[in-house]
């Protein structure tokens, strides 16, 4: 008999629970001109109207709110390039509390700029010479204050599955859903709730060409490490996947694609000028897999969106690429 999964449906469902009021339900985007290019009906689930501009606000807010009043008066640490970020600090201001955000020195100025916006303190690292989480757990230890990690914790991976618990609400049961992946507890929490409502659903990771970790992991059965990612896509710039969203994609998710930087701004384009939507590079990295044909399309197809923090800046130069 298989050992249990770190983190049940259960989990996410009272995630649900705890994250309403606090996380917007994100609208589910159908477009007749996508169905008819791609050949299937697709949902797309717009993650990037959600609060901080991405769905990391499910799982940092999951996660601290769990906490002690006693954490809580000390305050939370996390470390991200820009999205969890923004949520833990969120977070932290929706709880009463502080955040201290270790971020890299070349996370998008826009990504900062709304950290701190949000009450943080932001402290920087390079990111291609430094571990970032042997300087966040230090941090955390130094200050006395308590870690939130972006992916690899249960309560994370619990909150992030409420998006897909979400869009299987409103869709009924889907045939596909395409997940992009970074550390991996976005998928892994939408695998655990999609497996568990509609087992037969197939369950699709994108991760960026240059960033291709947890296909490599999961492709030789254990966690593989790979060079600091350069890639615009600089929410999925990871070396190796967590430790628990491993266990857990391993079990659920059936299969991990690639998509190139120039698909995925294609797909930028496509949602900007057909769909109406503006989502960042690693937002889009789901439906870049859709566009390029990286897979064969059953009928009905899940497609999650991310995020959508891009300054207008580099939103425009990428369009001219």
């Amino acid at each position: 008999m298989a050992a249990a999964l770190p983190v049940t449906f259960d989990d996410i469902r009272e995630a649900a629970v705890r994250l309403d009021g606090v996380a917007h339900r994100t609208p589910v985007l159908t477009s007749r001109t996508l169905d008819a290019r791609v050949g299937a009906e697709v949902f797309i689930k717009c993650e990037n109207f959600q609060r901080v501009g991405a769905f990391k606000i499910r799982g940092a807010y999951n996660a601290a709110a769990q906490l002690t009043p006693r954490q809580l008066a000390k305050g939370i640490a996390a470390y991200s390039s820009g999205n969890h970020a923004q949520a833990t600090a969120l977070a932290a201001r929706e709880l009463g509390t502080s955040a201290v955000i270790l971020m890299p020195e070349d996370a998008p100025r826009s990504k900062r700029e709304a950290t701190a916006g949000y009450g943080a303190e932001i402290v920087t690292y390079d990111r291609y010479t430094e571990d970032r989480t042997a300087l966040g757990e230090a941090l955390a230890e130094e200050r006395g204050l308590a870690l939130i990690p972006p992916y690899d914790h249960p309560h994370v991976i619990a909150g992030q599955g409420t998006a897909a618990l979400e869009l299987l609400d409103e869709t009924g049961p889907l045939d596909a859903l395409l997940v992009p992946v970074g550390g991996g507890g976005l998928i892994a929490g939408s695998a655990i709730a999609a497996k568990a409502l509609h087992p037969r659903v197939r369950v699709v990771g994108v991760e960026p060409e240059a960033g291709d970790d947890t296909k490599r992991s999961l492709e030789s059965g254990a966690r593989v490490t790979v060079p600091v990612p350069r890639t615009i896509a600089d929410g999925q710039a990871l070396p190796t996947p967590g430790e628990i969203t491993f266990t857990i994609n391993q079990r659920l998710v059936d299969a991990v694609t690639l998509v190139t930087d120039e698909e995925i701004i294609d797909a930028m384009r496509f949602a900007f000028e057909r769909l109406k939507i503006v989502l960042e590079p690693s937002g889009a990295t789901a439906l870049a897999a859709l566009l390029a044909g990286r897979l064969d399309l059953p009928p009905r197809i899940g497609v999650i969106a991310s995020g959508g923090n891009i300054d207008a800046e580099r939103f425009s130069r990428l369009m001219r690429a």
